[in-house]
């Protein structure tokens, strides 16, 4: 008879919660009741002294070294006692030295993601949650066994994936975490790599190409090649991709391109949908930045007539749900305006964008001096 080893609840917080979990993992360590190595686990667990329990870890690992099952169990919960004691360095290592034996352990995976986090290394946080998150996106693409039906393997699959799930989403948000703590660009963008092929298709994915272009902007580690990179291979693979699609938009109006900053501008458009009636405040912003970009890409082609209805649309589309978006918009109309010689109706959509703070306000401000000149000479 073989009995599968469960967690010892509040060893570490931040993993306690998934004690429940201890049957669900894709790898469990297994060890036969009744065998050496289980009496001595047995007493283990009814010492009740931390201190104590660390030691009788420390010589349980020693004495039965030669079963590598006993000798990772030991590991783990050395890792999480070590954790627990507040010595990370020891615990990860520990913690490694089990994951040795059972690579595909949810458990111990998880268990050394959060004592990356509490040690705050990012890198390790995230490396080891990705790791996970790539064991739970291998359920459900194993070759079926040719003497299981169809409808068992399906079942099983099923059944394997609902038992990982609570673990692999404790994963994807204990990487998405560290990602916010990171304070290296470097850093941050090996764990972006490491994020997006551990977690493909994440519900993070919003916030991750966030980081991504903040990360490769300017002040950080201003890449415009990697970021159109990342860009083209997140539309590879979703072509309905608006986040991708705005970034490629943006980059190729800045880059002088407008006629593919169009493009996919309208893109966004036609897949935002806008005017559905449960249009929420993430798709008019989506929809006024691509107005937005298509207003300014007919202005920088001389279009300016072309240009007014799109920057009204962005303005009507994002007042009130995005500032710098709304600012940009009403900024555009006002240069249109001016252009046209249509100084009054400049003078109306700058004075109230010139009083929002952020990074266009100055030239803004700007610009309204400019208007309310050239409006004194006309009279």
């Amino acid at each position: 008879m073989k009995r599968c080893i469960g967690w010892l609840a509040g060893v570490v917080l931040l993993v306690a919660f998934l004690a429940f979990q201890a049957g669900a993992q894709v790898e469990r360590i297994v060890i036969a009741a009744g065998t050496d190595e289980d009496k001595a686990l047995t007493d283990i667990n009814n010492e009740q002294d931390a201190s104590k329990r660390l030691a009788l870890y420390q010589d349980f690992v020693q004495k039965f070294s030669s079963n590598p099952q006993a000798a990772a169990y030991g590991n783990w919960q050395l890792a999480q006692a070590y954790a627990a004691a507040g010595d990370y360095a020891k615990a990860l290592d520990s913690g490694d030295k089990a994951l040795a034996v059972a690579p595909r352990d949810l458990g111990i995976i998880a268990t050394q993601a959060s004592t990356a986090t509490q040690a705050k290394n990012s890198l390790k946080a995230v490396e080891y949650s990705a790791k996970g998150g790539e064991i739970c996106h291998s359920v459900g693409k194993e070759t079926k066994p040719q003497d299981m039906s169809d409808e068992d393997f399906a079942r099983k699959i099923s059944s394997e994936k609902d038992s990982i799930q609570e673990s692999c989403d404790f994963l994807e948000t204990t990487a998405l975490n560290a990602m916010s703590a990171e304070t290296s660009a470097k850093n941050r963008w090996a764990e972006i790599e490491k994020f997006t092929a551990g977690f493909p298709g994440s519900k993070y994915q919003d916030q991750v190409t966030k980081f991504v272009v903040y990360t490769l902007g300017p002040g950080q580690l201003n890449d415009q090649t990697r970021l159109v990179a990342f860009g083209e291979k997140m539309l590879a693979n979703d072509p309905n991709s608006i986040l991708a699609l705005l970034l490629l938009g943006s980059y190729h109006l800045d880059a002088g391109n407008s006629g593919k900053a169009i493009s996919y501008a309208q893109k966004v458009i036609e897949l935002s949908k806008v005017d559905s009636p449960d249009a929420d405040k993430k798709v008019k912003i989506s929809a006024g930045t691509a107005h937005n970009t298509i207003g300014w890409a007919y202005l920088k082609q001389e279009k300016t007539t072309a240009a007014i209805p799109e920057l009204k649309t962005a303005a009507a589309l994002t007042k009130g749900v995005d500032d710098q978006q709304y600012v940009r918009a009403m900024y555009g109309l006002g240069f249109a305006y001016a252009k046209e010689n249509r100084l009054t109706e400049a003078r109306e959509v700058l004075t109230p964008a010139s009083k929002i703070p952020g990074p266009m306000q100055a030239m803004t401000e700007d610009l309204l001096l400019k208007v309310n000149r050239a409006r004194a000479k006309g009279n």
